[in-house]
């Protein structure tokens, strides 16, 4: 497949874009779906942008993947493991039908994010359409080029307010050679003072979690140090053998109690604070994951105490699932909130795309 700017598809989505600049109509970028449910409601006509798939071109001795925006993440990660490589940001699928676009917008990223990087750190370059249907190119397709590429990342958790994005270039890595997983009974906070500890050990860690009174440890690299590093967990700790499929369900929510459809409807919070803060003044269910950095939590405690909680200890809380009054994301700083608006402007000055689906109003 090659990279055709004219191609069929992406002429139509080119030509809706431009009806609705002329009409002034709001569109709903639409991809999988998998992820709708985070963010504030979508508003207007939909842009469908699944028709625009299949992957550019795959170069596996460059480390370097392109794809469109509407390629499902299966196929992606179909191809990469044909390879022996994998997409180490370990995006969340949330569900079947999940699309690479839909991936660079969340910008969500799984259990390994704190050591392995974020969906941003891989994102090489990428290809967007403006409010005038015009093709818009950022960054490039190999590591070494530079060029654009804080647009490129700017792109990830915009969740398409800025415009539709159409193709993506992403950094892959090589499968670890080695891979085990660990879990043993702990409280919270001693949970996250031992995931501090052993961060800042020569341990080949590539995932942390807690949750219903357990820690799990996931190692990767190299087998000697695999080995030496289960051992350690063995006899410092009492470490069993954890299944692999535990990730899996961290990182797609099908894990009690991040699962969606939870029994109450109680709303999931997710809070990112100092992966060194203890245990947090709220009841509720929590899962603990990134050393500590990223902590959910299911409650029926108000917003604002959640989000005074999350203040106090140096973070911030999002409403990731479930219905509210409040905004789903903290209220920006004076400063960020014209940011945002400019970029806004720059790249949408008609407001056609998502509109209010980042910051309401915006």
């Amino acid at each position: 497949m090659t990279d055709d700017p004219n191609d069929p598809a992406l002429l139509a989505i080119r030509e809706r874009i431009r009806e609705a600049s002329a009409a002034r109509t709001p569109l709903a970028i639409t991809g999988g779906g998998t992820k709708a449910f985070y963010g504030e409601p979508l508003r207007g006509e939909p842009l469908e942008i699944r028709g625009y798939a299949g992957i550019v071109s795959y170069e596996p001795t460059e480390l370097v993947i392109t794809a469109r925006a509407g390629t499902p993440m299966a196929e992606i990660q179909e191809a990469l493991a044909s390879r022996g490589q994998w997409l180490a940001c370990e995006p969340p699928a949330f569900g079947p039908g999940g699309t690479v676009g839909g991936m660079v917008a969340t910008g969500l990223s799984g259990p390994g994010r704190a050591s392995l990087g974020s969906v941003r750190d891989f994102v090489l370059g990428a290809k967007m359409i403006d409010a005038h249907g015009e093709w818009l190119s950022f960054g490039g397709q190999v590591m070494k080029n530079v060029a654009g590429y804080d647009v490129a990342r700017l792109l990830c958790g915009s969740l398409g307010i800025l415009g539709p994005i159409v193709e993506v270039s992403l950094k892959v890595l090589p499968v670890p050679a080695c891979t085990s997983s660990w879990v043993f009974e702990s409280e919270p906070t001693a949970a996250v003072r031992l995931f501090n500890e052993l961060a800042g050990r020569p341990l080949p860690i590539t995932a942390t979690a807690w949750t219903q009174g357990r820690a799990h440890v996931r190692l990767a690299g190299a087998e000697p140090g695999v080995r030496a590093a289960e051992r350690d967990l063995r006899e410092h700790h009492g470490a069993q053998p954890l299944e692999p499929e535990f990730w899996t369900a961290l990182r797609d929510h099908t894990l009690a109690p991040l699962a969606p459809h939870e029994p109450g409807g109680r709303p999931l919070w997710r809070l990112s604070v100092p992966s060194s803060v203890p245990s947090m003044p709220l009841a509720g269910d929590w899962v603990i994951e990134w050393g500590g950095a990223l902590r959910w939590l299911r409650t029926d405690a108000p917003a604002d105490a959640v989000r005074a909680a999350a203040r106090a200890a140096g973070g911030s809380a999002c409403r990731f699932r479930g219905a509210g009054e409040e905004p789903v994301f903290e209220p920006l700083a004076d400063v960020l909130g014209k940011i945002h608006r400019r970029l806004k402007a720059e790249f949408d000055p008609l407001g056609l795309f998502n509109p209010g689906r980042l910051i309401p109003g915006l």
